[in-house]
């Protein structure tokens, strides 16, 4: 089963993501900001994350920096998921190392759809 970690700080959104990718099988875990997801994340290296970009403690850019740069943090797909829409946000993100970028609000189709473009579902 593919593993999934759901970076956000809003609970709803966690919520939301969590119920879209368990239905589409996959494990989900959590993190309220970027400096917990690192560590998960040294904990255990997911095959996708859902990043949202404004967070406290670490904001989403920040977290995408060190996910790359350490061991094995090529390997997941990250989806930028935020309501930061214009293009140097999104040029950013993608020069940062996501893989791609999806605005909130979102549904079941857009994610499945950016998981499918990804190679994920």
């Amino acid at each position: 089963m593919k593993h999934c970690l759901v970076v956000d700080d809003s609970a709803v959104i966690r919520k939301v993501a969590r119920r879209i990718l368990e239905g589409l099988s996959f494990r989900v875990s959590e993190a309220e900001n970027g400096e917990q997801a690192l560590l998960a994340c040294r904990n255990e290296m997911p095959d996708a994350v859902l990043l949202d970009w404004n967070m406290p403690v670490m904001d989403g850019y920040e977290f995408l920096k060190n996910l790359r740069r350490t061991p094995d943090g090529d390997r997941p797909k990250v989806v930028f998921c935020t309501t930061e829409n214009d293009v140097a946000h999104i040029a950013r993100a993608m020069h940062a190392g996501a893989d791609e970028y999806i605005m909130k609000p979102f549904d079941k189709e857009i994610v499945t759809a950016k998981l499918q473009e990804v190679g994920l579902v």
